[in-house]
This record gives structure tokens, sequence and C-alpha cells, in this order.
């Protein structure tokens, strides 16, 4: 079209006084017509096509519905069941073929809010992966000791799509985790000598002699620290739940 319109524009200017041919006007407006006609058709094709997409979208939602919401970031069912598999292979040291039931899920679904919580505040406080590697690389180590060998870690990494390096990376986001709830709560919690010597009495005997048969106890005085730290993270533990809840209110945490 462009091309005809220069055509004209020329063809007038070598001669001014020239009419253009009848059949000139009926092929410019045939070309007119032509042009509108395929304008309209790209429309058409635009709007089909972007229906396809947004039905294509609907779908992807409807099949990967989304489970909660931390402020505008979706957590969807596949990460909530990427997350049920990873941490069997954390916790047991394998990956399970089984799908997990609806109150597995709703556990994890709560779990992955409270990680990528907490994730946030670590990141906000400066606490970088590169802090917590000594603690990474231990974490690992567990985990393949609880694989058994070195070929099943390997192949309950293949089933979760993950190569070392990637859980590395996520065991030392775990250790992050840890390094801001201590920060955070650990500096508010105090125990004193009689509850220390409470636990020795109640709870550490016992444990003790039944995890180490046919061994005295020790005394007191040479386990009162490992006691105290015992008790320092069962306080922390008691009081995550309090700053979760705040955290989940001030990021407009919501479920569905």
């Amino acid at each position: 079209m462009t091309t005809m319109n220069h055509r004209r524009t020329e063809a007038q200017k070598s001669h001014p006084c020239r009419a253009l041919p009848a059949e000139g006007k009926n092929s410019a407006a045939l070309l007119l017509v032509h042009g509108s006609s395929f304008l309209a058709l790209r429309f058409l094709i635009g709007v089909a096509l972007a229906h396809s997409s947004w039905a294509q979208d609907l779908r992807a939602q409807t099949l990967d519905s989304v489970v909660a919401a931390i402020g505008n970031a979706a957590i969807t069912k596949s990460d909530v069941e990427a997350e049920y598999r990873f941490e069997a292979l954390l916790s047991e040291g394998r990956v399970p073929a089984s799908s997990p039931n609806a109150a597995a899920l709703t556990s994890v679904r709560d779990g992955l809010i409270d990680e990528r919580l907490l994730t946030q505040e670590a990141a906000a406080e400066g606490i970088q992966p590169s802090d917590v590697q000594p603690a990474a690389q231990q974490a690992l180590a567990e985990v393949r000791k609880k694989c058994g060998s070195e070929a099943a870690l390997q192949s309950a990494l293949r089933a979760l799509g993950l190569t070392e390096a990637q859980l590395l990376d996520r065991l030392a986001e775990h250790e992050r985790m840890s390094r801001i709830i201590d920060l955070r709560l650990r500096p508010s919690v105090t125990v004193e000598p009689t509850e220390i010597e409470a636990y020795y009495h109640d709870s550490f005997t016992a444990e003790y002699s039944k995890h180490n048969p046919g061994q005295a106890v020790p005394p007191l005085a040479q386990v009162q620290s490992q006691i105290r730290e015992i008790l320092v993270q069962k306080k922390v533990d008691q009081q995550l739940p309090a700053w979760l809840d705040e955290l989940k209110s001030t990021h407009h945490v919501r479920v569905f």
C-alpha cells in the first residue's frame, strides 16, 4: 500500500494535469478494501491467539492451583508437593513414590509458608548463604548418611530434579532460617539453675540410660551446659509460633 501511494505521488509530480485512469481508481479502491480486510483478519487472529493464551493460562492455573499467597507471591499445589518430597529426603533419606494425603499437604503448606517468611527475614537481616556454608555441608553429610549410599543419594536427586549443588543451596536456606530464629528469639530466653536441675532428674537421666544401656549417668555438673542448650531450644521453639503469626500478619499471608 505504501509503495502504491509513492508511485502515485511520483506520477502526479511528472504530469500534474493528468488525471488517474478509471481503472487506476478502481485498483486503488480494491487495494483499500483488501487492506481493510487484511487488518480485520489480523485483528481477529490476534483476538484468537490472546484467547488461546488466556485459556492455556486458565488451564494451567486449574491444574496447579494456588493454595496460599504471601503478599503478591503465590504458593501453588505443586510447590507444596515438591516440598513434601524434599522434606522426606531430609528426614528419611528417600523420595516417596506416592502422593501426600490432604492432611500432609496442609501441614507441608503451612511449613512452606513459615519457611518463606523466615527466608525473607534472614535476607532482610543480611544473613548470606556463605555465612552458613559449614553448617550446610554438615547437613549434606547427614542427608548422604541417611540415603545409605552415594548411588541412592544421586537417584533421589534425579527424582527431585535437583543437582547436588542445588541441594546444598536448599540446605543453606534451612541454616539461614535457623540463624534468623536464634538471632531474633534466643536473646529473650533465660534458663534458671532450678530448671536445669529439674530437667536432669526428670528427663535427662532416663533418656541417657535408654540410649546408653549399662553406662553410668554423668553427674549434673558435667552435662549442665548441654541441658541448658536443650532448654534454650525448647523455649525458642515455644516462642516461634507467636513470632510467625506476627510475620504472617505483616506480610499479608492468605491461605486458600
